[in-house]
């Protein structure tokens, strides 16, 4: 036990030491907050409107309120993976420069490297991302805070299973690399798609249909739903107290992916988190038996 701590004190201290690779885990979402609100914000304003009958009145500040929770869900529901893969990159780097192989014949056994990997991750991902959603809520409250306490709490509690998923789907990607270029190859793939496909940079409601079914089997967008109906529940309550029409609150709720549906069913708060427990579970179980079957195969060629 003592020498996993160790190591999961080392990895977290490499990783906020690489200046470079630290700052931008911490300021991409920062620059993805200034960049959603240059150029998404009328998108998304528009896009409320549209769903309102024609001529119907509306506070500003309830417009304010939606869109801000939108906005910093989307930056939430992408941060939380493309940090974890930030963050998980120590694992390939001690690959690629040699450090891997010189644990590897010290007495530290393999499974407790994979182990302490893992947790690294998580914490240093944590931390990242909780911070992050700090910054989200200050912008927030400055433009129109409608979450509730319970809203908040549950806000952490989707981040840090976000986290989790991150750090478990970057485990077993990062397992197959072994060096610098793959590192960088799949940092922009991830970077670039994961926000698509999630349905974090467009709902997915605006896809086609054949294309909304494939989205629904992928867990990252139950994740994406959590953190939108948590981030927004607040604020469509409000505008159901000032005399939105119900119909209009369900629609807006489903534009943006708070509610999903399969087929006519609505999928329940708590499916959401099932589906994404038995994900994060599934894949350290994958995690855990890569290391098993590496650590017998290189037992094998040694004897």
């Amino acid at each position: 036990m003592m020498t996993v701590k160790k190591l999961i004190k080392r990895n977290i201290k490499l990783f906020f030491k690489d200046k470079g690779m630290f700052l931008v885990s911490l300021i991409t979402p920062c620059i993805l907050l200034v960049l959603y609100v240059t150029f998404l914000g009328n998108v998304y304003r528009d896009s409320f409107i549209s769903t309102l009958p024609e001529g119907f009145v509306f506070a500003e500040e309830l417009v304010d309120g939606y869109v801000g929770a939108q906005l910093i869900s989307s930056i939430l529901a992408v941060s939380c993976i493309t940090v974890a893969f930030c963050s998980n990159m120590l694992m390939v780097q001690d690959k690629a420069n040699g450090t891997r192989r010189d644990l590897a014949v010290s007495p530290i056994k393999s499974h407790v490297l994979a182990v302490s990997y893992y947790f690294a991750t998580i914490i240093s991902t944590s931390l990242i991302c909780l911070f992050a959603m700090a910054v989200c809520l200050v912008y927030v409250g400055a433009v129109g805070f409608y979450m509730s306490v319970a809203d908040v709490l549950f806000l952490v509690l989707d981040v840090l299973l976000l986290v989790m998923l991150g750090t478990a789907l970057s485990s077993v990607i990062n397992f197959f690399l072994s060096s610098q270029g793959q590192i960088s190859a799949v940092g922009t793939i991830v970077s670039s798609g994961y926000g698509f496909i999630s349905g974090a940079y467009m709902p997915i409601s605006q896809f086609s249909e054949g294309l909304q079914t494939v989205i629904k089997f992928l867990p990252g967008t139950y994740g994406t739903s959590l953190v939108r109906y948590h981030s927004m529940r607040g604020v469509l309550e409000a505008m159901t107290e000032n005399g939105f029409p119900e119909e209009a609150v369900t629609a807006l709720a489903d534009v943006v992916d708070c509610n999903i549906y399969i087929g006519e069913d609505l999928v329940s708060v708590g499916i959401k988190y099932l589906i994404l427990s038995l994900t994060v579970a599934a894949l350290v179980g994958i995690y855990v038996l890569l290391n098993v079957y590496s650590a017998r195969s290189k037992a094998v060629r040694k004897v």
